[in-house]
């Protein structure tokens, strides 16, 4: 492989390096003053989606930059290739398909000469008919015992989008089964969300694209093992109780899974793109398959935005933009995700595996080393708990650390002073990184307190806040399954967006297998084959463990 240097990927980048060294000294403050316009020129709505990223240290000749590297990069060409069936996923030589997973029923999308929406259809008609059966009580567990509780059985994308999106929607409709969510292979998880399960009323659902994930794999075994221990045949248990989502129906019919029980997906779904698949069965289990239409349908406007609406105007490209402009001109090595709003918990978590998974690549599609960073940390926690456990770095740290800010003007329960409480955090937070607080400020608040004299100046340099740190401010009107699609939606194609810029692949995921690779061998040895050739620090663990097992 030939190493390049960054001064290979183009003029524009040297000027927009260039122009990251006149910016870098202008204070946020300063570019509002001397931009009155500049809120609202730098934001943008949709369909109940408000988006301002006016709070960041970019001006018209950033924007002028950035935007001419989107298209120097063919970006408009490469959202075009996602839409329509291209491979751009190189590696595997396959395309990206989540997008049609929740394209209109009439678009028509080819993929090797075959229209893939028929068989999406009808896939999405099998789970319209389980997922009725389900909710309205015809399907029954052994003993004619109706089904109360679904468990999703999966990890990674098969767990945290469905996870993610059944917390958030909790409140959108409850009359149907209750629905859990298992992915560690730790089993303290599922003996803890089978506590208290009556077996018989209990369907579980596993989801896996190879069927032959190793967390997956043994929680199921656990699964059929509890529903054996409550005397449920072999038979019943694997006709009754379980169904599956897997590219490897083969492998889930080994299992014991009859094949009615068993819904397809394909190699064009990738495991963080999959929950508009047939994965979010579990979905359409706790809303009800009108929710889940629903969902996609708001998946399905903003890739509609992202495919049309000018690079100028367009959200997720505005976001991914950014993301470049942050990691590699400043050099910011995070990025923070604040959802202000309690049913958005795991949303940090689940755009950790979107956002890291994706994008966490050293080299370029054509196998050569990237010389600029490429994806950033992504982490976060939901608002106002943050601000009580790691605002302090934001606020007065060292670290650059841009955030996203999201929150919902409407909440779902009645207590509206306590929303206002938090909706003004979100609104005094984004300000108050902005801002920052100088010196000038400290002095005058001190002495407003009753300070004076030297006791004033020792604490002056304590309340100083540099300010200047970015934000991004995203507010739904509500949080519905359609505002959710579109926040979704909106996050998968910043990813992507950014991909382009890198010219990386965001749809593979090779830097997992390595420690798979390596688990499979450890495993045997701790359950009793002989130890391989380790390092000395592996091995004396390794040796440790074995001795406790054996214990």
């Amino acid at each position: 492989m030939t190493e390049r240097d960054a001064s290979d990927f183009g003029q524009l980048w040297q000027q927009l390096t260039q122009h990251q060294r006149e910016l870098a000294p202008v204070h946020l403050r300063s570019l509002f003053e001397q931009d009155p316009g500049r809120a609202q020129r730098y934001r943008l709505e949709l369909d109940g989606l408000l988006l301002d990223y006016s709070k960041h240290r970019t001006d018209e000749q950033t924007w002028r930059l950035l935007q001419a590297l989107a298209r120097e990069r063919d970006l408009p060409g490469w959202i075009e290739r996602l839409f329509s069936g291209a491979p751009v996923n190189n590696t595997e030589h396959r395309p990206a398909l989540h997008t049609a997973l929740r394209a209109d029923p009439q678009a028509q999308v080819t993929v090797g000469g075959e229209d893939v929406m028929p068989r999406i259809q009808a896939v999405r008609r099998r789970m319209a008919l389980l997922v009725a059966a389900v909710r309205g009580g015809q399907w029954q567990g052994f003993g004619g015992e109706p089904i109360r509780h679904v468990v999703n059985i999966g990890i990674g994308g098969s767990d945290l989008g469905p996870a993610m999106v059944s917390q958030a929607l909790a409140g959108h409709d409850r009359t149907g089964p209750t629905v859990h969510f298992v992915s560690n292979v730790d089993a303290h998880q599922l003996t803890a969300v089978l506590a208290g399960l009556p077996p018989t009323g209990t369907l579980f659902i596993v989801n896996s694209k190879s069927f032959t994930t190793l967390e997956t794999h043994a929680n199921a075994v656990a699964a059929r093992e509890w529903l054996a221990a409550a005397g449920i045949p072999h038979v019943e248990a694997m006709r009754r109780h379980f169904l599956a989502v897997s590219a490897n129906t083969q492998a889930a019919g080994e299992f014991g899974i009859p094949a009615d029980n068993v819904l397809p997906m394909w190699d064009w779904v990738g495991g963080r793109y999959s929950l508009w698949s047939a994965i979010g069965l579990s979905i359409a289990m706790a809303l009800g398959m009108d929710g889940f239409e629903a969902l996609l349908a708001g998946a399905r406007r903003m890739d509609a935005h992202f495919r049309h609406a000018p690079l100028t105007e367009n959200m997720p490209v505005i976001l991914g933009l950014l993301g470049v402009w942050y990691g590699d001109f400043f050099g910011a090595q995070t990025h923070a995700v604040l959802p202000y709003d309690q049913r958005l918990a795991r949303l940090p978590a689940f755009l950790q595996q979107l956002d890291m998974e994706s994008n966490g690549k050293r080299v370029a599609r054509d196998g050569t080393p990237v010389p600029y960073q490429t994806g950033p940390i992504v982490w976060g926690e939901v608002g106002t708990n943050g601000q009580h456990a790691f605002f302090q770095l934001l606020h007065q740290g060292t670290h650059l650390v841009p955030a996203d800010f999201i929150g919902c003007v409407r909440p779902d329960h009645g207590r509206r002073d306590q929303h206002r409480l938090l909706l003004g955090n979100l609104l005094a937070q984004t300000e108050a990184l902005m801002r920052g607080q100088s010196a000038a400020e400290a002095r005058a608040r001190l002495a407003a307190s009753g300070l004076a004299g030297e006791a004033l100046e020792a604490q002056v340099g304590h309340r100083v806040f540099p300010g200047n740190q970015p934000s991004t401010t995203i507010l739904l009107e509500a949080l519905t399954p359609q505002t959710l699609g579109m926040l979704i939606a909106l996050y998968e194609h910043k990813v992507f967006v950014q991909g382009v810029i890198w010219d990386i692949n965001p749809f593979d995921q090779w830097g997992v297998e390595l420690g798979k690779v390596m688990a499979k061998q450890l495993i045997g040895e701790l359950a009793g084959e002989p130890p391989a050739a380790h390092d000395a620090s592996t091995a004396q663990l390794l040796a440790w463990c074995r001795d406790g097992l054996a214990d």
